[in-house]
């Protein structure tokens, strides 16, 4: 969870009774240097993503986000996303996922936004909570999504 705090606090109770309500995020912008310096922290230097000439040759017509960056812009959009703060929330951690689907590759220079849906939002101890979240990314001007994942997160309050 992010630290935005654009709406009243609420308790953990209260946003379990949210389950089913929607957030979407401002656009981002996937710039080549963010591709970039992505593939030098992963080490992933496949030509589609870090050579614009080659990729340009193929059926993308450019370079594109490796599918895990693209994964890995949840937090960046969920901080961009309008929510309460969660009284006491000490810290969230990830727990996983229950699938991860990349459906069109996000182009350099393109915009995405997240949308964030809670599923279920359940007590697993006194204190520990487990969030699942369906998250989709949409990619401006494109009818279908980047991604869509199921993402379970642990919340302590």
């Amino acid at each position: 969870m992010a630290d935005t705090d654009t709406q009243d606090s609420v308790t953990i109770q209260q946003l379990a009774a949210q389950a089913g309500d929607e957030r979407v995020s401002e656009w981002v912008t996937v710039s080549q240097e963010m591709i970039d310096k992505f593939a030098d922290a992963t080490g992933d230097h496949q030509f589609i993503h870090v050579d614009p000439a080659k990729a340009a040759m193929t059926p993308f017509g450019g370079t594109i986000a490796h599918g895990f960056l693209t994964l890995s812009l949840m937090p960046l959009l969920s901080q961009k996303t309008p929510q309460p703060r969660i009284e006491g929330l000490k810290m969230g951690v990830n727990y996983g996922g229950n699938k991860v689907r990349f459906l069109t590759p996000v182009r350099s220079g393109s915009r995405v936004r997240g949308r964030f849906r809670t599923l279920e939002l359940v007590e697993k101890r006194p204190g520990q909570w487990q969030q699942t979240v369906e998250f989709t990314i949409e990619i401006e001007g494109q009818d279908k999504p980047a991604l869509i994942a199921e993402w379970i997160s642990q919340l302590f309050v």
